[in-house]
């Protein structure tokens, strides 16, 4: 197989992955998966693009995907575009970053919690204060009506979800995949 249809391949695989774990998440975490607290199983991902370059698309086409699907799913209309477009911007960053940061790989996976908690964090509370909601989770505190306070909670909240994802469930999944020959040739690069 050469070299471009192994990229694409490698890809695509790790497009389909990210998108179905997203919607198992989706559907089985419902609400931890999607709004102001998040734990998207499939964030363990995006340690995969220490290990490929070819994670780089993967991860950005399958989070595309994956939150094309939600709108259908959730009946989020026109409001699931920003996750569309501004999520998927969120993973490409955060695909870079592992990237470019590789050979650290601590501070490879502090870009996805960080894109994450910084990007989403920015359009979740106009997501969901269209639908009238933002109390915080377990709690009666509404924080409808104060962006700076709801945005403030959505980076903490979604960086520490983030985070606890990439790694506890990243970290030792890329040691493992590490080791395999399928990333063998992309470790040296």
């Amino acid at each position: 197989m050469d070299k471009t249809t192994s990229y694409v391949a490698r890809a695509g695989m790790i497009a389909a992955a990210y998108a179905a774990l997203t919607i198992l998440s989706l559907l089985f975490l419902q609400g931890l998966a999607w709004g102001p607290v998040q734990f998207r199983i499939s964030e363990a991902l995006t340690v995969l693009a220490v290990l490929t370059p070819a994670a780089i698309p993967g991860l950005t086409i399958g989070c595309l995907l994956a939150n094309l699907l939600g709108i259908a799913l959730t009946g989020s209309g026109v409001m699931g575009l920003f996750d569309v477009v501004f999520g998927s911007l969120a993973t490409l960053l955060a695909a870079l970053w592992c990237h470019r940061f590789k050979q650290r790989p601590a501070l490879a996976l502090a870009g996805p919690v960080l894109a994450n908690a910084l990007i989403v964090a920015a359009y979740l509370p106009i997501i969901l204060a269209a639908y009238g909601f933002y109390t915080i989770p377990f709690t009666d505190i509404d924080l409808a009506g104060s962006y700076p306070l709801m945005y403030l909670f959505g980076v903490l909240s979604i960086g520490i979800g983030e985070a606890v994802v990439v790694y506890a469930l990243g970290y030792p999944l890329m040691k493992a995949l590490k080791k395999l020959p399928f990333f063998e040739d992309h470790n040296k690069s």
